[in-house]
């Protein structure tokens, strides 16, 4: 640990030698004075990524004395530095190369020549975003005065944990009302299958390539494997995505939203073979033999040959050595700590949020239970609907939906009536050339309560906030219908579907 960082925890800081002698008996006394420490909080938070770093300065803005341990080198987690902020860099400038390459451009009266992909440059801008922002939590932390403790945290006792060096030593121990734990998932391994990070990649590797491979698989059709793959694809890659289900887009998706996603993608150059088991993969000289079967026929068999293999099969709890069962809390079948509507645990002093716990794996949902759990401990009301939290996929077009499906109402009997309008009938949208997709209502057939949207088109991922918003605060498809909104913006076609769900017809289609 740095010299400036002791400088600053000096006064909060209780040197504990004999401490130190126990877990390590190996060093000298002199050494764990050097770095073993003892520092007193109101709460310690486990994990800095969107949902534990979030949490963090919300407590120490509600005055809280807070630690957060976190074991990575960067604040921000998975998330920020090899999740959702970096994928959606390529994203963004990957669509860019596209248009350029493909002509689109050229259709749109702009004229450009010899475009070439300058891919270090691509990287490097990913990188700079990246640094600028984890570098921005910090700068938060240290403006909010949240301690963090460089270290894996585990949990020693109701009111303890300790931050363990990478050797397994202890680099501080902290004595603390109350815990936090917001560990987040890792990538789901593919059984049989060695990542090596280079040919046989995942979601990490895939945003470090230093070059487009000619041929890729994904295995995965989800959100992940769609982006990704589309991002490689705009590239120059030849990509086939292998997916078990019958259908793209994950769990939640529409099914109507994703079959319009899948022929789109595939208007785009991106392949699918849906309804496939993937069962073994092996490296052959430079190229990656991949073994597939049909789901439902395993006597349908073939090899598919590919330069990078790319794993997409989810993701996981990271709930392992965290002193879970010494407390006597159990974790379930899918590794995921069981909490209260409170988000505590079978420890009252213990918490968990975020990936770890039960619900969508999604960064803005950690980040809101990581919030009014720390309200909670001081004394708030403790509130969330899991049924007003959104999901996006950000392809070209993006993706984005709230609430029930189609198929969830069928499901569950409930009367419903549906109002859809198409972005080619959209004027912001014709004029942008984007016109692929449509916006989808879903509305109580008595009460006209909003019960789900789904809209695949362009911006989707930031009109989808606008149905959130609605939804929220129990929004009927009329009370959408007949809120002004701008002309000519594409969110004009969310209020045209919400005015064909409540008067049964739009205006522009």
């Amino acid at each position: 640990m740095q010299a400036s960082f002791w400088s600053l925890v000096t006064t909060s800081i209780r040197f504990q030698p004999t401490c130190a002698k126990r877990v390590l008996p190996g060093l000298k006394t002199a050494q764990h004075r050097r770095y073993a420490s003892t520092i007193d909080a109101d709460i310690v938070i486990i994990g800095a990524g969107p949902g534990g770093y979030v949490a963090s300065i919300k407590a120490a803005q509600l005055g809280m004395k807070t630690v957060c341990v976190e074991k990575d080198p960067t604040l921000g987690g998975t998330c920020l530095n090899v999740g959702c902020i970096p994928s959606k860099s390529l994203l963004n400038n990957s669509h860019y190369y596209h248009m350029a390459h493909s002509g689109d451009l050229k259709n749109r009266g702009v004229i450009v020549q010899n475009v070439q992909l300058d891919l270090e440059k691509l990287m490097e801008q990913k990188r700079n975003v990246v640094k600028a922002l984890t570098g921005g939590i910090a700068g938060l932390f240290k403006k909010n005065k949240v301690e963090w403790v460089k270290g894996h945290g585990k949990i020693t006792g109701k009111n303890q944990v300790t931050a363990l060096k990478p050797d397994g030593s202890v680099e501080a121990t902290i004595n603390t009302k109350n815990i936090m734990i917001a560990t987040g998932s890792e990538v789901t391994p593919f059984p049989g299958i060695e990542i090596d990070e280079k040919q046989i990649i995942s979601s990490t590797g895939a945003l470090s390539l230093d070059k487009v491979p000619k041929r890729m698989i994904v295995i995965g059709a989800g959100v992940i494997g769609l982006e990704l793959g589309s991002v490689w694809q705009r590239l120059g890659s030849q990509v086939t995505a292998v997916e078990f289900s019958p259908s793209i887009g994950g769990l939640g998706i529409d099914g109507e939203v994703s079959k319009t996603l899948q022929k789109i993608l595939a208007k785009q150059g991106l392949s699918f073979k849906l309804g496939t088991k993937v069962t073994s993969a092996k490296k052959e000289g430079n190229e990656i033999k991949v073994s597939v079967e049909d789901a439902k026929d395993p006597s349908k068999k073939e090899d598919i040959g590919c330069d990078v293999l790319l794993v997409c099969v989810g993701r996981r709890p990271y709930t392992q050595n965290l002193g879970l069962e010494d407390m006597g809390i159990e974790r379930d079948e899918k590794g995921r700590i069981p909490v209260n509507n409170r988000f505590q645990t079978v420890v009252p002093t213990i918490y968990a949020i975020g990936d770890c716990i039960h619900g969508p794996m999604l960064a803005h949902k950690a980040e809101d239970e990581g919030i009014i759990t720390v309200e909670g401990i001081a004394g708030g009301a403790v509130h969330i609907d899991y049924n007003c939290v959104p999901s996006v996929i950000y392809t070209h077009p993006e993706v984005g939906w709230v609430g029930k499906t189609e198929e969830d109402l069928k499901k569950e009997g409930i009367d419903y009536k549906v109002g859809k309008f198409p972005f080619l009938a959209n004027s912001r949208a014709k004029t942008n050339l984007e016109t692929d997709g449509f916006a989808k209502v879903l509305a109580d057939s008595k009460t006209d309560k909003i019960l789900g949207v789904h809209m695949i088109g362009p911006v989707a991922g930031e009109l989808i906030n606008e149905a959130v918003l609605a939804m929220e605060y129990g929004a009927s498809a009329e009370d959408v219908a007949r809120t002004c909104h701008a002309h000519p913006t594409c969110a004009e076609a969310l209020k045209e579907a919400h005015m064909a769900a409540a008067f049964g017809k739009p205006i522009n289609f």
